[in-house]
């Protein structure tokens, strides 16, 4: 627990400025492509992660799903291909991306509602959700803060779902990613046009997964947090990571029994 505590405190101090004022106009700027450039940075895997992270959610008729930092829709386009009576919600603070995500959830006839706000102070009463996702973005998160919302907001039993790009633990494929992104980001930045604000985040990309949790890490940082049940799928060698954590049905997540992963 205390070297979890010291990361999540390192990467405060290192990133605050950014997560406070530097992202919002990164992804205002890639709003409009965003989707096609993590094609090509993902040389076409984008959307096999997608059915990765969705394989793991399971869905019951007229189940209230949240997903959270929801960018361009992804997650709740997704889900409800799976389950079209959920009645889906999404939160993203980023206006121009949420634009987006709602021009994609109505060319397709699908009913998402969404709003704006902050991961950290999610605007819904207490156990309302049965399903809340989280991809793409948790490592611009102050971590203990979300899953204290996402717990809190859950169903007691419902689900918590994450995909995101993680820290490889091993450390030559590690080196090998980190080089492979400082090149992609600088390619698509330059094949999409990209402004100003996205080329002086370049570094902070690379910077915050290096200091963020290998997928094992990550499931041990749910279940310090009290969630239970939890699993994960490494992918590519752990450069990216699928999770799913529970929230229990007979306690609150306040209430920690964490036993080693």
């Amino acid at each position: 627990m205390d070297a979890l505590v010291s990361r999540e405190g390192r990467r405060e101090r290192l990133f605050s400025r950014y997560w406070k004022n530097g992202l919002d106009p990164v992804f205002t700027d890639v709003a409009g492509y965003y989707d096609r450039a993590n094609q090509v940075a993902s040389l076409g895997l984008w959307n096999w992660f997608l059915r990765h992270h969705m394989d793991l959610v399971e869905t019951r008729p007229n189940m209230r799903s949240l997903d959270i930092c929801a960018g361009t829709n992804a997650a709740g386009i997704a889900l409800l291909r799976k389950e079209s009576t959920l009645e889906a919600y999404a939160l993203d603070r980023n206006v121009a991306m949420q634009t987006v995500g709602r021009r994609r959830a109505r060319d397709r006839g699908m009913q998402i509602r969404a709003s704006i706000g902050d991961a950290h102070q999610l605007p819904y009463p207490d156990n309302h959700f049965d399903i809340v996702t989280l991809q793409w973005a948790a490592r611009h998160l102050r971590l203990g803060e979300v899953f204290d919302e996402v717990c809190r907001v859950l169903k007691p039993g419902g689900h918590f779902h994450h995909c995101d790009m993680l820290r490889p633990p091993h450390p030559v494929v590690a080196k090998l990613y980190f080089g492979y992104l400082r090149f992609c980001l600088t390619y698509t930045a330059g094949l999409f046009r990209s402004g100003e604000p996205v080329l002086n985040c370049r570094s902070y990309f690379i910077d915050a997964i290096d200091n963020f949790y290998s997928p094992a890490e990550f499931s041990a940082l749910l279940c310090e947090h009290g969630l239970v049940n939890v699993v994960h799928k490494s992918l590519l060698a752990g450069m990216i990571g699928v999770h799913r954590a529970q929230k229990p049905a007979q306690r609150s997540c306040a209430e920690r029994d964490c036993s080693p992963i």
